[in-house]
């Protein structure tokens, strides 16, 4: 198979493996499994950066082979997708787990209330997961962080 690229184009697929790459191997550093599955694809890419005009977007790594070279990984536009994407990453595990969690609290009340005859039977746990996540949302897009507080664990 013979694929064509501008040197515009490979810049941009550059960032595309350099942006995956983060993704693979942000929190788990670069011995995690994940990031060797990607290796040799990775490398083959940055190979081809000298002949298709892009050399100075890659640099040898320490380790030997070639990685994002400071110009990539620096770049303004890289650096704010990167940032937008772990950003909202936070808000959207942080949301999830504080509508999972008081979900969870509220469990042993429902089932109460499911075992009573005349009572209306309550939400779908989706729902009620559904419920909890608008909530976190509205507080978090008015307050961002400002109302969140957290209460280290008692040592001892």
């Amino acid at each position: 198979m013979k694929v064509m690229f501008t040197s515009k184009e490979y810049a941009r697929l550059l960032e595309l493996v350099h942006f995956g790459l983060h993704v693979v191997k942000a929190y788990h550093g670069p011995e995690h499994p994940g990031k060797q599955r990607y290796a040799e694809v990775e490398q083959k890419i940055f190979e081809l950066a000298l002949p298709l005009g892009c050399g100075d977007l890659v640099e040898p790594a320490p380790g030997g082979g070639l990685q994002a070279s400071a110009k990539l990984a620096n770049d303004e536009r890289v650096e704010k997708t990167i940032f937008e994407f772990t950003n909202d990453a936070f808000w959207h595990e942080l949301v999830a787990r504080l509508a999972d969690r008081d979900c969870s609290a509220q469990q042993a009340k429902l089932h109460l209330a499911q075992s009573t005859p005349g009572v209306e039977p309550p939400p779908s746990l989706e729902e009620q997961v559904q419920a909890h996540e608008d909530r976190y949302w509205a507080e978090f897009q008015k307050h961002d962080l400002r109302h969140v507080i957290v209460l280290p664990a008692r040592q001892g």
